[in-house]
């Protein structure tokens, strides 16, 4: 890269036959070589036990007696790393070809190519027989780990209820993970809030315990909600994962104006009543518990797009549950998130560690606000991956209208008369003008801007090719929206003996970007039993894929990398 801008004046003379009648010859060859598409008239392909037997007639009679490459266009279904055994019986080219043990999909028509010198045969065989049955995915919950899944699976399906021991067990992992996910980044401006309004009630017991049950109501509610849409989603035959909600540009934005909302009225800016009936905040000063309960929500909302450890595998169990299981698993996670507010709120040493109300509320609630605005930022920023630019900055031009308005609400007399009513018609004007950027995609940029470490775009059938090629593979599934891939992407896949350990080992690195809806991602991440990012897994040839635990540390996959 030169760091230094430079220019100049060329002309270049184009013959006027042009480049592509100069190389007439090699572009016929090229099209000679073409695979012909030969009628499968008499030809077929039959499941027989673990292989597929192969008859083909109509080949080139200069071909009969040689041996000749084999190339299944279907992917996933048979062995590609095994040689094919194959015979001529006369004219008729007969072929049995093992069946991959971790066989995706059980087609009906198999489009297989032939080669031999250069020359090729196309023909699409009608498959006869019983498919063995798919095999079924194991669930893990460690890691890293190994998976029986290939790179690309589509997602095994199942209804059948779990034997009631790997259920408790998932439920296990998912009341830990919630617990864990109060630690995530994404996490920690709730908390604010939530110290706020615990040191509110001082030493009143009852209070704190009401708005205890309270939060917990909310965060479980809100899982058991989040999860019953997601269910519904992939029943309608969407393919969404955890978290899906922030792939959409118009909740991002929604999300980014919340916090904005709530910082400003931390900062002093507002009180509720500029933008809430006096009667609702004198039934919320009645009835605290509503406000530990919206708590509750606002933090699933929050945490939603984080996964922490032992989170994945459960979330990815859900995939194959019948759906009381499944949303018993939900609002385990739920538990999880509000146990340490839930039992703080119940144990008596809490109450004596925190300081009597008093003035200094006043000065940490302002404190507070800057959490919230730091979230907007992220927002902004997940926005700008999926919107571009131009959306991230039409989003902020929107937010500091907002803020402007909210504080001519808060004008007296005249002024307010004058500045308030124009402030609502600017912002309703620049959002007419600009809300069309805000929730338009653009090209995502966070696969391009890795690729000049080394990464490249994931597609489904790349792995495979890779592989069948002798490299290891690396896979990162990610997205701008999750805190923990970002937080993963800054530590351990910058650390420069991991770089190194990539190099030597000359592993190919793939990134799968999902902050975008994409099906292809959601089913492999399914075909690996789970259910969101962040997914980390190593492939080699030979072996069975390994999967690292969402918190991806240096020291295990180091250990991984030097077994390759």
């Amino acid at each position: 890269m030169e760091c230094v801008p430079e220019e100049g004046m060329f002309t270049l003379q184009v013959p006027l036959d042009g480049t592509t009648a100069l190389n007439a010859a090699a572009f016929a060859a090229a099209e000679r070589a073409h695979p012909r598409e030969l009628p499968a008239t008499d030809s077929s392909a039959h499941v027989d036990g673990e292989a597929l037997a192969l008859q083909v007639h109509g080949l080139p009679a200069s071909w009969q007696g040689q041996r000749l490459d084999v190339f299944p266009e279907t992917p996933e279904v048979v062995h590609n790393a095994r040689e094919p055994t194959q015979r001529w019986e006369g004219a008729v080219w007969k072929a049995s070809v093992p069946l991959s043990p971790d066989r995706a999909a059980s087609p009906e028509v198999m489009p297989v190519v032939l080669a031999l010198g250069g020359a090729g045969e196309r023909v699409s065989l009608p498959v006869s027989g019983e498919w063995p049955p798919l095999r079924e995915l194991p669930v893990s919950f460690g890691g890293p780990q190994a998976a029986a899944s290939p790179p690309s699976a589509a997602p095994v399906a199942a209804t059948a209820a779990a034997p009631m021991g790997v259920w408790l067990l998932a439920l296990g992992g998912a009341l830990l993970g919630g617990m864990l996910l109060n630690l995530m980044p994404c996490v920690f401006p709730i908390l604010a809030v939530k110290v706020v309004g615990f040191a509110r009630h001082g030493g009143h017991r009852r209070a704190q315990r009401i708005g205890g049950l309270a939060y917990t109501a909310g965060v479980v509610l809100s899982f058991v909600a989040l999860g019953a849409l997601m269910l519904a989603l992939r029943a309608a035959g969407q393919a969404v994962g955890w978290g899906f909600q922030l792939q959409s540009p118009l909740v991002v934005a929604l999300l980014a104006t919340l916090f904005t909302l709530i910082g400003l009225n931390l900062a002093g800016l507002f009180e509720g009543g500029l933008l809430l009936p006096s009667r609702w905040l004198t039934a919320q000063a009645r009835h605290p518990v509503t406000d530990a309960f919206l708590t509750g929500m606002l933090t699933v909302a929050v945490a939603s797009p984080c996964t922490a450890p032992f989170m994945g595998a459960s979330l990815g169990l859900t995939l194959s549950l019948p759906g009381w299981q499944a949303l018993g698993i939900f609002a385990a996670l739920g538990l999880g998130l509000a146990a340490p507010y839930l039992l703080a709120s119940w144990w008596p040493a809490v109450a004596g560690l925190l300081p009597k109300p008093g003035a200094w509320m006043q000065t940490l609630r302002h404190l507070l606000a800057f959490p919230m605005f730091a979230t907007v930022v992220w927002l902004v920023w997940v926005l700008g991956q999926q919107s571009g630019i131009d959306g991230a900055a039409a989003l902020l031009a929107l937010l500091v209208v907002l803020a402007f308005t909210v504080w001519s609400l808060g004008l007296r007399g005249r002024t307010r008369q004058v500045i308030a009513p124009l402030s609502i018609a600017a912002g309703a004007w620049l959002l007419f003008a600009l809300g069309p950027k805000v929730i338009e995609f653009h090209e995502p940029v966070l696969a391009q801007a890795r690729q000049a470490g080394g990464w490249q775009p994931w597609r489904a059938d790349l792995p495979d090719q890779l592989l069948a090629q002798g490299r290891p593979v690396f896979v990162d599934y990610t997205a701008a929206w999750c805190v923990t891939c970002q937080y993963n992407k800054k530590t351990t896949l910058a650390d420069a003996d991991v770089r190194q350990d990539f190099a030597a080992k000359n592993i190919a690195l793939l990134v799968a970007d999902w902050t975008r809806q994409d099906p292809a991602i959601t089913a492999s991440l399914a075909s690996l039993g789970r259910s969101g990012v962040p997914l980390y897994v190593l492939y080699a040839p030979g072996s069975k894929p390994v999967i690292f635990s969402e918190i991806l540390g240096v020291r295990g996959l180091r250990e991984a990398l030097a077994r390759l």
